[in-house]
């Protein structure tokens, strides 16, 4: 029988490849919350040597999953784009959970499944519920704001003609890794998550993406949905 051979309409194999290395992945998911990082710094997450790291952010480079942010002699790494975190975190959903060995993984997982940002937007159980608010208050409808919705975001800050003109999508339901259920993605998202942090409603935890609800933004965001309560925007101790 004659070999067949399937058309592709995309060379998927190399960036897979890329994405493959165990070193590779690590550095990859700590540049998921969305800040540029040091070769040194990810050598220190990664578990590796600075030479080890430096060989493999070439070669994530090369294969335009990363960038470098140059500040005098200092270069700094960070996500090539949105798109290299989407399927990072599509990645994620249908990847096993590595076993929690100790009490620090267990409590740093529980952290992250709390309240982390995917890329650039709020994700864990803080984002999906913020957006479970926004969609049973009539605030979001399918793939757009409601007129009160353009309201809500308005009055916290953002810059809706600035969101909806972005060359991405303005707002998409991005299925969360933990939860299994949505939070809000895309443009919309980002620039929610930005307003949130500008307000110091929320604020980046030492562990790497993972972030705290503070008490002014549980406070902040209850007076927002008229709710007494949002459980689930209570910080992990």
């Amino acid at each position: 029988m004659t070999a067949q051979h399937i058309a592709a309409d995309a060379d998927i194999a190399p960036v897979a490849a890329l994405i493959a290395d165990p070193t590779r992945a690590a550095i990859l998911t700590a540049l998921l919350d969305g800040r540029a990082l040091a070769a040194g710094e990810l050598a220190g997450l990664a578990g590796v040597s600075a030479a080890t790291a430096s060989a493999h952010l070439a070669r994530l480079l090369e294969g335009r999953l990363v960038d470098v942010v140059r500040q005098g002699r200092h270069r700094y790494y960070r996500l090539a784009g949105h798109e290299v975190a989407e399927v990072l975190e599509v990645l994620a959903r249908i990847s096993g959970r590595p076993a929690v060995r100790s009490l620090r993984q267990s409590r740093q997982a529980r952290l992250l499944e709390e309240a982390r940002t995917c890329y650039d937007h709020l994700a864990g159980r803080a984002g999906v519920e913020l957006f479970d608010h926004l969609r049973q208050g009539g605030y979001y409808d399918g793939p757009g704001l409601t007129p009160s919705g353009e309201q809500l975001v308005a009055s916290l800050g953002v810059d809706l003609e600035r969101v909806r003109g972005s060359r991405r999508r303005f707002a998409t339901e991005c299925l969360d890794w933990t939860e299994r259920r949505a939070h809000l993605g895309g443009a919309l998202g980002a620039a929610l998550t930005g307003a949130l942090f500008a307000r110091g409603w929320v604020r980046r935890g030492a562990l790497p993406r993972a972030v705290t609800v503070t008490d002014e933004g549980r406070e902040g965001l209850a007076s927002l949905f008229a709710r007494k309560e949002l459980t689930s925007l209570t910080p992990v101790t």
